[in-house]
């Protein structure tokens, strides 16, 4: 991990695309029920939310093994998203 800066900027980065992922569904999709994808951005959202604030945690012991676990994490997270997207 570089840095806790390009570790937010990862997480932003890769849950607003996410998200804009689900926008893109709901412009092609007109016509579809747009509560699956709503949940799939509110899922992001609280998910981006939890990753912030443990980035902000001050107690930490081993911080190279907390960001990596919350890098580990970001990826994991947004792969299931991405299915959940790709299932849309």
């Amino acid at each position: 991990m570089a840095s806790i800066k390009n570790l937010k900027k990862d997480i932003n980065y890769v849950l607003g695309d996410v998200i804009e992922e689900c926008y893109v569904w709901e412009l092609t999709n007109p016509k579809a029920d747009t509560k699956k994808s709503d949940k799939i951005i509110d899922e992001a959202i609280a998910t981006f939310d939890e990753l912030i604030a443990r980035v902000h945690a001050k107690d930490v012991e081993n911080k190279k093994e907390y960001f990596k676990s919350i890098s580990v994490e970001l990826e994991s997270r947004a792969q299931k998203l991405l299915d959940q997207v790709n299932k849309l």
